[in-house]
């Protein structure tokens, strides 16, 4: 394999891991409260512009993480209980209603922070290049990035199958009316999936910030990549959410390298095969 293949499929790996801090929140909410949020990539450009204006206020890049993940936290949980809640079981309604509100956060954002591309500022230390094997020199912060993606994932596939919370939230998934008559409080449920997926979203919109930088139109952008990431990994499953991740970064990469006049077709064409053969993704599975 040669130098530039290789550089790819780092480029790949880095893309992937901010994909799955978007995708892994995403596909739990939509697989365990069956809520169609089109909302996901505004969050995701909401916490980064916060990030950013904490990050430039503090000069703390963790402060950034953590703030702009919170506040993205709280605008889903609000959302999601005033307004989301309303739609009930109506999909198209929660789709309309979701795409109108990252309309509203795209502009309340345009006119707080303009519309130039901005940069969430990085630590001195993550700055700059390393050697890798073989003399290749690749930058440190897309290194500590796939570190983040795996640590995020380490921690929730921890929660996700080795606590009694992670049991709930997998038994929901596959019978949510199953898990509400066992008598399990299946409100607090979906409120504690959707602060997660809020907070994720944010936290990758503070690390996307740093990676591929800010600015209007952003959001939707991402949430394409990260819709690709949970039909091909399959709604609800987070090992599903890790693959689709992997999966789309890698051919993002390497289309963008190799066919970068077909480089949609190559991420969307495999989609479309795999949901003949596979309808539900890789992981999921009929409700």
């Amino acid at each position: 394999m040669t130098s530039s293949a290789i550089l790819q499929a780092i480029n790949g790996v880095s893309l992937a891991a901010l994909l799955f801090l978007l995708a892994s929140g995403f596909t739990l909410s939509f697989g365990l409260m069956r809520i169609v949020n089109m909302a996901h990539g505004a969050y995701y450009l909401f916490g980064g512009y916060i990030g950013y204006t904490v990050g430039q206020a503090t000069g703390s890049f963790v402060a950034a993480i953590v703030i702009g993940g919170i506040a993205v936290s709280i605008l889903g949980l609000f959302i999601d209980r005033f307004l989301i809640r309303r739609t009930g079981e109506n999909h198209l309604a929660q789709v309309l209603l979701t795409v109108g509100i990252a309309f509203v956060i795209g502009d309340v954002a345009l006119s707080i922070w303009g519309g130039d591309n901005l940069k969430v500022q990085i630590p001195m230390a993550l700055r700059g290049a390393v050697e890798l094997p073989g003399g290749m020199m690749y930058p440190t912060f897309r290194l500590v990035l796939i570190l983040i993606g795996a640590g995020v994932g380490i921690l929730l596939w921890l929660l996700y199958h080795r606590t009694q919370l992670g049991a709930v939230v997998r038994a929901g998934v596959d019978d949510r009316e199953m898990v509400g008559a066992t008598g399990i409080n299946v409100g607090l449920l979906f409120i504690m999936v959707s602060a997660l997926a809020s907070f994720l979203a944010g936290v990758a919109g503070v690390v996307g910030g740093a990676f591929l930088t800010l600015y209007p139109g952003a959001e939707w952008e991402i949430l394409v990549f990260a819709l690709v990431v949970v039909i091909v990994g399959g709604l609800g499953s987070l090992e599903g959410a890790m693959i689709g991740a992997l999966i789309v970064g890698l051919l993002d990469a390497y289309g963008r390298w190799l066919l970068p006049e077909f480089s949609y077709f190559v991420l969307f064409g495999p989609m479309a095969i795999l949901l003949l053969f596979r309808p539900t993704g890789l992981f999921g599975k009929a409700h």
